[in-house]
């Protein structure tokens, strides 16, 4: 007997609440019939799906089994309904991207507007994620494309098409004292306030990078005076303080002489990140998904990041 995709669903809606009747309310169904689906499906999977317990029920090891195939079937489906009505409706797509706050910033405004000027039948849904939160939302089939700096080179299911290589610099306010200095010494930027981005401060961020270089040299690590992924507000309030900030080079030359803002020269200091597009190697792409990688790496190599 072969598994109906309806039985299929509805045990899936079992596993995420572990108990029968909340699984029923859930679905709108009586108790009943959805123990008559899970019967039918154990029947047809020649094996118990879950066991009963005073608080509910667990799966077993092959329901376990069964809801990891669930997971997938249900992207998959997904993917393919959205294919089709990209088809059906004649229009190029609809494109949901993630990106981290340095990466929306300097470059993905640009990508955007051409790509909606060159096809206006495309839409666009942009999240603005820290950037430990990026591969996990694309995997979760939340996002069509994530752009995010350097994650490990070795991602299983997932194409990483490189972008371009950032710098990261350390900014201050151009009347700060550090400012009138030809270059600075991590030993001077150790007593600083810093002001940074959610995922600046994350596991795998930029100020990570400086924490580790500070404890080689036996330094005390940054002080986070600030975290937001406000980009225009960290930046007004570095212009206007004594704190300093970090960011890629790009990013802080779009609006340091507007704001007054100064790149500090740091002796020992190399930081560049790769940034790259990363979609599911097996999913549906939308159309308009190439075409605004392409567009991408194009904005990128012209370098002209966009104005705040």
């Amino acid at each position: 007997m072969s598994m109906q995709l309806r039985d299929i669903d509805y045990f899936a809606v079992v596993a995420r609440h572990g108990h029968l009747g909340r699984a029923a309310e859930a679905l709108g169904l009586s108790q009943p019939a959805l123990s008559m689906s899970l019967r039918r499906l154990e029947r047809s999977a020649q094996a118990k799906l879950v066991k009963r317990t005073p608080k509910g029920v667990e799966l077993t090891p092959v329901g376990a089994a069964l809801v990891s195939h669930v997971n997938r079937l249900q992207l998959a489906r997904e993917d393919l309904a959205r294919e089709v009505a990209d088809l059906a409706q004649g229009r190029s797509g609809h494109l949901r991207i993630g990106a981290s706050p340095s990466n929306a910033d300097a470059y993905l405004p640009e990508a955007c507007s051409a790509l909606l000027m060159e096809a206006p039948k495309v839409g666009l849904n942009v999240a603005v994620l820290d950037n430990d939160a990026l591969l996990p939302a694309l995997r979760k089939g939340e996002l069509d494309i994530a752009l995010t700096h350097e994650p490990q080179l070795s991602q299983p299911g997932l194409v990483l098409e490189p972008i371009r290589h950032d710098e990261f610099v350390v900014f201050c306010s151009a009347e700060h004292r550090l400012a009138r200095r030809k270059s600075v010494t991590l030993e001077d930027l150790a007593q600083e306030r810093w002001s940074a981005a959610a995922s600046a401060v994350g596991a795998s961020g930029p100020l990570r990078l400086l924490q580790r270089s500070f404890e080689e040299r036996g330094l005390p690590a940054p002080r986070i005076a600030l975290v937001s992924d406000l980009v225009m507000f960290r930046r007004r309030v570095v212009s206007a303080s004594d704190l300093v900030g970090v960011a890629a080079r790009a990013n802080v030359a779009a609006a340091a002489s507007r704001l007054g803002l100064k790149v500090l020269s740091v002796k020992g200091l190399q930081w560049v990140r790769l940034a790259v597009a990363a979609y599911r190697h097996d999913a549906y792409l939308p159309p308009a998904g190439r075409r605004f990688i392409a567009i991408l790496k194009a904005t990128s190599r012209n370098n002209r990041p966009a104005p705040d």
